[in-house]
């Protein structure tokens, strides 16, 4: 059984990798699960945030309501551990794939700035990212620096107004060009990889199934099997992210070579 469970394995990895191999261009999804190799806590699930965190300090109006009582949850979440955290061997692996002539574009539900960090060129932020902060009043964005999130609530130097980290919060919609953007790179894709995401999110989970219905093939990589994995995946490897990726990535250089 173990034999057959490995050797399965092994033979999707391979077929991944020669699928992405002879690509000219692919379109990468992440979710939680990519950044969960980081040590980054996903929201769902056993052990994830929303067990030990009430959801509402992420609501929109309950931020708005309670901006003291949201913010110093959200910089202990999204700050502090944000801090000393780094890419894992998985993101610099999706950046090697791009130096070896694949172009790449990444869709990411993260909001933790790891691509960019680890190098990846063309990536968009659908929930957008930690990395600034924004006026809700005058729409002012500055950069989330230590010195910013000393006082909390933050307020704009501008108006001030009260800072919100540049991320969707729940009651907000996706931003435009983010949701564009990903639909574009998800409907003329060839091959989607589809890394570390549960696909219960909306509308971010469409993403995938537009790739899927213009015919693009799904290659899956997930340390758990779900419901998105049974149904729309051509590929599914169970395993993470980082291991395999390593490996696909090897066997391409060595076709290649």
């Amino acid at each position: 059984m173990i034999f057959m469970y490995v050797w399965r394995m092994i033979t999707e990895i391979a077929k991944a990798a020669q699928i992405i191999g002879s690509l000219k261009s692919l379109t990468v999804f992440t979710g939680a699960g990519i950044s969960a190799e980081s040590g980054i806590p996903v929201f769902r699930g056993e052990g994830g945030l929303w067990q030990q965190y009430n959801p509402e300090i992420l609501d929109i109006n309950y931020f708005l309501s309670h901006p003291l009582v949201s913010w110093t949850a959200i910089k202990k979440l999204f700050y502090d551990f944000l801090k000393g955290a780094k890419p894992n061997a998985a993101h610099f692996a999706l950046t090697e794939l791009e130096t070896m002539g694949i172009s790449t574009t990444i869709i990411t539900q993260n909001i933790d700035n790891f691509h960019q960090m680890a190098g990846s060129r063309n990536v968009i932020e659908f929930h957008g990212t930690t990395k600034n902060l924004i006026c809700t009043k005058c729409h002012r964005m500055v950069v989330a620096t230590e010195t910013i999130l000393s006082d909390l609530p933050p307020q704009c130097e501008q108006c001030h107004s009260l800072l919100k980290p540049d991320f969707v919060f729940f009651g907000e919609g996706i931003p435009h060009q983010a949701y564009t953007a990903s639909l574009e790179a998800a409907t003329h894709c060839d091959a989607m990889l589809v890394i570390g995401t549960s696909g219960e999110i909306m509308p971010a989970s469409l993403i995938p199934i537009e790739a899927k219905r213009n015919g693009a093939i799904i290659i899956e990589i997930n340390s758990d099997k779900n419901v998105f994995a049974t149904e729309k995946s051509d590929i599914f490897i169970c395993a993470k992210a980082g291991e395999v990726l390593l490996q696909i990535v090897e066997l391409i250089k060595t076709e290649k070579s």
